[in-house]
């Protein structure tokens, strides 16, 4: 990746954080971050000093082999990124949950995001729970302040208790007036192993919606599909987990038995958007 110099001057800039670890189940997240990278051709701004905030027994280090055929050393990092979409710029932030300082990792975090002066700061999660994989994931949106809650559409966040890396960084935000908001995933617990590319989808679908701002899926639905085609053919093979996934369905569809109908707008106004706009893997 070729060295952005500067955060500054960026266009409609808004922030995308997401970390690995407690806050990313099925690496849903990150994934979003990963993919969001990879279509735009993202370029490097500046990654955190691994010394300063992790432990390489937590988080090794790994050995890698290049196209070329060299071998190479990668520590475990954050990297702040510069992604160019065609309707404006993002900033995405990612890489493990650090394991040390957190106060002076989000200060450094904090004070590169005052440089973006961003529209927004969105922080992605994804949590283990009893949704099932055979219906749509679950997003739940959230704002820290009622003022970004009414200009947003969302609730204000209600949660009480522990928090990741990224509850810190989003407290500094709101102390200093910076909008934030934050996505929640529902990954189902009984198949938590990564990737989970329907979950990552949902995330980037909801982010897209929040942004206003339409963003290529890529492969993601091919892969979502397949995925959940995996999980059918792995859940046929054992009864007691087919029983416990058909009561999940169950109590699902009578909570939510047809479409609410803010879900069907959305999806229209998504279609609407990437019609009008499509969707382009960045700026070459």
């Amino acid at each position: 990746m070729a060295q952005v110099k500067s955060l500054k001057n960026l266009r409609r800039p808004a922030v995308v954080a997401a970390f690995g670890g407690w806050s990313d189940a099925g690496d849903a997240a990150s994934g979003v971050i990963d993919h969001l990278a990879e279509i735009t051709s993202a370029k490097l701004s500046f990654a955190m000093d691994p010394d300063d905030y992790y432990d390489f027994q937590v988080n090794r280090p790994t050995v890698a082999t290049t196209s070329g055929g060299e071998r190479t050393l990668q520590w475990p990092t954050t990297e702040v990124l510069v992604a160019p979409l065609p309707e404006r710029d993002l900033v995405l932030i990612g890489g493990p949950e650090p394991n040390f300082h957190w106060r002076e990792f989000s200060s450094a975090l904090v004070s590169a995001i005052r440089t973006v002066a961003p529209e927004i700061v969105v922080f992605l999660g994804a949590m283990l729970t009893d949704a099932p994989h055979s219906r749509p994931v679950p997003v739940n949106a959230s704002a820290t302040t009622e003022e970004v809650a009414a200009e947003l559409g969302l609730e204000m966040s209600t949660y009480e208790g522990p928090t990741g890396i990224f509850g810190v960084i989003s407290a500094d935000c709101t102390v200093l007036g910076i909008p934030s908001a934050s996505l929640w995933a529902s990954v189902p617990h009984y198949v938590a192993e990564p990737p989970n590319p329907k979950a990552t989808l949902a995330l980037l679908d909801r982010l897209e919606d929040l942004l206003d701002t339409p963003l290529d899926t890529g492969e993601l639905p091919e892969q979502a599909a397949l995925w959940e085609s995996q999980v059918n053919e792995l859940a046929s093979e054992d009864s007691d987990i087919s029983a416990y996934i058909t009561a999940l369905e169950e109590r699902r569809d009578e909570n939510q038995p047809e479409p609410q109908g803010e879900a069907i707008a959305a999806e229209i106004q998504r279609y609407l958007r990437r019609r009008r706009n499509p969707p382009a893997s960045g700026l070459r």
